[in-house]
């Protein structure tokens, strides 16, 4: 696996976007939002206008999902990992960005999260948290920022509840960004979650 390049703060946006979305009845990461872009697709320009650097994480075998990040010009690895859960595909990501000085860990089934939100995540790395994430009405959402020195914990995780450990093992150390974006918390996991 190549050497990813980094944004000029050294924080790069990673999309985890290796997952089945089997309640979606077909592949949700694929299917086309209001004007046509693939909810996977419009995730990472999301990530990409806040941060100038995403890298795609997806699956061997999604050649349609690849194909779409192929048109849009948005660079990805495969994990061969991925059917082991979201903790292999974040590793994946990281893996492939050692240069980084932290990581925007995004879900790419989360295409209404607002650009200013991602880059008030980077910021707040940038100046020095070691973790840090929105909220909405008290809420917790995504993306979720990880500085450098987590790099160790991130790689040490297994299954499919992504880096959920290390935010509980670092709750008091969370920077809280408040915010009144909605798009924090909106996924899609079925066709009625997509907005016209």
């Amino acid at each position: 696996m190549e050497d990813r390049p980094t944004s000029p703060g050294g924080i790069v946006g990673i999309l985890l976007a290796a997952g089945r979305g089997t309640r979606f009845g077909s592949n949700k990461l694929c299917h086309p939002l209001g004007d046509g872009t693939p909810v996977a697709v419009r995730s990472a320009e999301n990530l990409r206008d806040a941060l100038g650097e995403v890298l795609g994480v997806l699956r061997p075998e999604d050649s349609v999902l690849r194909g779409h990040f192929d048109d849009a010009g948005v660079p990805y690895v495969l994990c061969p990992d991925a059917g082991q859960g979201m903790a292999a595909t974040l590793a994946c990501g990281i893996r492939a960005t050692p240069r980084a000085s932290g990581w925007i860990i995004a879900l790419g089934d989360m295409p209404y999260i607002r650009p200013g939100t991602i880059a008030a995540v980077a910021a707040a790395i940038a100046e020095g948290a070691l973790l840090a994430a929105p909220f909405v009405d008290g809420q917790r959402g995504h993306p979720v920022g990880f500085a450098a020195p987590l790099r160790d914990e991130l790689l040490a995780l297994a299954g499919d509840e992504g880096a959920r450990r290390v935010i509980v093992a670092h709750k008091e150390q969370l920077h809280r960004i408040d915010c009144d974006d909605p798009g924090i918390l909106a996924d899609i996991d079925v066709p009625d979650d997509v907005r016209p």
